[in-house]
């Protein structure tokens, strides 16, 4: 399956995360963001790259720092030998823009992101671009440090389709890291697919059958969490629909044409834990969004296969 040609094409970068990778990749098919958050160091940037160069999209890279402008993002009109006006288009202009350290950047140049996020184009000076397609935002942010950074506001966080973790490495994976850091030549990485390509596969997760019983148990997924005594935020119908493209995409990487209710359990999480917000009691207790989504999983029934 090209599904798996891709990810084990990003393997040679990122040892061990196979489950977060996977998480990742249905981000992409399924035409979304992703917000990859974790402590420096596990391979956020690394699996951005990889996955650029795996599906063949052009990418560029943006170090989101407090003094960024909105166009240095977007771009902006310059003089040019003429002395005309002419646009020139920022880094958002691109397939794949990682956005490193997102949060460092003030909440006004992440603002400027919300428009090329949802719609996929960028309004300046009056005129409305259309961005590349496919477009995609592969964010990092650390959730420990919070010194001299902005937090995503819900609105910013909405437009994220999954929030991915990778977590440390197991002791072995640690040491086959060290064997390749440590060898003459970093592995090459080639293009498994070209962009086309990725868009006839996107195209394909809409010939994914949903039955009435598995969507409406998704919905109760949300639901719940909108009642939820843990969270004085629940998720929108945009997690919904978020729940709903994911699921589509774990049941093409297992090569089905139906979604199954394993399929929304797998992805609950990624999809909804950075929508709802918690009590701020619970902070201090160490309970974390995924422990309630974990919870709503739990109890809302899932419908019976037959």
């Amino acid at each position: 399956m090209i599904a798996d040609s891709i990810l084990d094409e990003v393997e040679k970068a990122v040892v061990g995360k196979r489950e977060p990778l996977e998480l990742i990749l249905m981000t992409i098919l399924a035409g979304g963001h992703v917000l990859l958050e974790d402590v420096p160091g596990l391979g956020k940037t690394l699996a951005a790259r990889a996955f650029a160069t795996a599906t063949g999209l052009h990418h560029a890279r943006v170090q989101f720092i407090p003094d960024l402008l909105p166009s240095d993002l977007t771009g902006s009109a310059v003089l040019d030998a003429h002395n005309t006006l002419t646009f020139r288009r920022g880094p958002v202009f691109t397939n794949l823009l990682l956005a490193d350290e997102i949060n460092r950047a003030s909440p006004k140049t992440q603002s400027a992101l919300l428009e090329a996020m949802q719609e996929h184009q960028v309004t300046s000076d009056d005129h409305t671009r259309a961005l590349p397609r496919p477009f995609h935002v592969l964010a990092t942010q650390n959730p420990i440090e919070f010194e001299g950074t902005y937090p995503l506001p819900e609105a910013q966080l909405d437009r994220f389709l999954a929030r991915v973790s990778f977590g440390y490495p197991s002791q072995e994976d640690e040491w086959e890291i060290l064997q390749r850091h440590g060898a003459t030549a970093a592995p090459e990485l080639r293009a498994v697919i070209d962009r086309e390509q990725l868009q006839a596969l996107q195209r394909e997760l809409d010939d994914i059958h949903v039955a009435d019983p598995v969507g409406r148990y998704m919905v109760a997924l949300v639901a719940a969490t909108r009642e939820h005594p843990s969270l004085e935020l629940g998720a929108s119908p945009r997690g919904s629909l978020a729940l709903y493209k994911l699921a589509r995409a774990a049941a093409a990487l297992d090569d089905r044409d139906y979604v199954i209710p394993e399929d929304v359990k797998r992805v609950a999480e990624p999809a909804l834990a950075h929508r709802v917000r918690l009590r701020p009691e619970l902070w201090v207790r160490g309970v974390r969004e995924g422990d309630v989504i974990a919870e709503c999983v739990a109890q809302v029934p899932a419908p019976v296969r037959t």
